[in-house]
C-alpha cells in the first residue's frame, strides 16, 4: 500500500545511504503515517494521515 498522507499527499522521499567506504545505496525517508478514525461528511471513516496534518489540527478525529 502507498505510504501517502491523504490529506496532504505527504509521500516518502528518496535519497542515498553512504557507507564509511563511501559505497553509496539507495535509500527512501517514509512520513510517519497514523491510521485514525476521522470525521467525514459520509460518516466516521478510517483515514491514514500523517502526524504533522493530526498536529495541526487538519484531521477532526471521530
Amino acid at each position: 500500500m502507498a505510504q501517502v498522507c491523504e490529506l496532504c499527499g505527504k509521500g516518502p522521499q528518496f535519497g542515498n545511504n553512504i557507507s564509511h567506504a563511501h559505497n553509496v545505496t539507495r535509500r527512501r525517508w517514509n512520513p510517519n503515517l497514523q491510521s485514525v478514525k476521522a470525521a467525514t461528511p459520509g460518516g466516521t471513516k478510517r483515514v491514514k494521515v500523517c502526524t504533522s496534518c493530526i498536529k495541526a489540527g487538519k484531521v477532526v478525529k471521530g
